[in-house]
């Protein structure tokens, strides 16, 4: 089986790629990444010289390009990460999000279409469904919650998420969709909350924290994402949406008081910035359906995921060094220091 997995440079593409080389031997993966600011080509360095990895460089947005790959390699199976994914950028340039998330995700089933591709897999995300409020943790989202996004980031992927369905209907393409909610583990970009807090804390930055920091995140350890994803491909039913939840939910400056412990570093360096704008009070995910379908449920426990999460970090210090004393240092200032 070939499957091509766009955007696996990124943080939960790579370790998707990591996870199905290692769980399924026997498949070819093909990745296909543009290598924006996001995508880093060194973290695929273990797989690069594997007899069934091939790294593409190119655009989903290209139909040339992406037209001339899957002619190359026929591939049976399509899965979606490529997309601008940090809510703060959409806020700055809306434009660029509309553009990869949307027409990308439709040059992509474009060529699913062309080439009888047996299964398109569009990762989400559960911000599509908007917000909870802090006072009712009785409620979680479900696959019918209805769509109400707060952001040009969400509102990009819940448009890309009704044009995969249409596609289905209109066109029979076979497709599935998964609604993670927020991932943390190994290779995430530094402009995430954990990793961020992880590196300006190793280097005794500030620690900036949107507001009070009262916003609930359910968390998900990224192998545990990547695994019902797998479960999604081999036993998931064409046309249906399956939301994805860690049932680990976290106030943002609890996660930041809980790294500053585990590094030994004062709580004093957490300062508290302008909020962002249209900020989501909590997201939390009801996952009963993929359970009861598929048997999934999140094997790691935030504490523990968060400590693995951190040694990594500790022991990969070139990885995420490289990365912030580049370009992402500009942007950095304009979100943050500015504030």
């Amino acid at each position: 089986m070939t499957i091509i997995v766009t955007g696996g440079a990124g943080f939960i593409g790579s370790n998707f790629i990591f996870y199905m080389l290692k769980a399924n031997p026997d498949c070819r993966i093909v990745c296909l990444d543009k290598l924006t600011y996001a995508g880093n080509l060194s973290t695929l360095a273990s797989v690069m010289k594997k007899p069934n990895f091939r790294f593409v460089k190119a655009d989903i947005c290209d139909r040339e390009a992406v037209d001339r790959l899957f002619a190359e390699e026929k591939p049976d199976v399509v899965v979606n990460f490529a997309a601008e994914s940090h809510v703060d950028r959409s806020i700055e340039d809306p434009g660029i999000f509309l553009e990869t998330n949307i027409l990308g995700t439709q040059v992509l089933m474009d060529a699913c279409r062309k080439y009888n591709v047996k299964r398109f897999h569009q990762v989400s995300t559960d911000e599509v469904y908007g917000d909870l409020p802090l006072d009712r943790p009785d409620l979680f989202f479900t696959e019918t919650t209805p769509i109400h996004t707060s952001s040009p980031y969400s509102a990009s992927k819940a448009s890309a998420d009704l044009l995969v369905m249409a596609y289905h209907r209109t066109y029979g393409l076979p497709v599935t969709i998964s609604r993670c909610s927020n991932n943390y583990g190994p290779y995430q970009f530094p402009e995430k909350l954990i990793p961020l807090m992880i590196a300006n804390a190793l280097n005794d930055k500030p620690l900036p924290v949107y507001g009070e920091g009262l916003n609930v995140r359910d968390w998900l350890y990224v192998e545990d994402h990547c695994k019902a994803i797998d479960l999604i491909l081999r036993g998931g039913k064409i046309g249906e949406v399956y939301n994805i939840g860690g049932h680990n939910e976290m106030r943002n400056i609890d996660i930041v008081k809980l790294i500053c412990k585990e590094l030994g570093k004062p709580e004093t360096l957490i300062t508290h910035v302008t909020d962002r704008k249209g900020h989501d009070m909590r997201y939390a995910i009801d996952p009963t359906k993929i359970h009861a379908e598929l048997g999934w449920l999140p094997e790691t426990k935030f504490a523990d995921g968060i400590v693995k999460t951190i040694r990594w970090y500790l022991a990969n210090r070139p990885w995420w060094e490289e990365i912030v004393s580049g370009e992402y240092q500009n942007y950095y200032r304009k979100m943050y220091e500015t504030r």
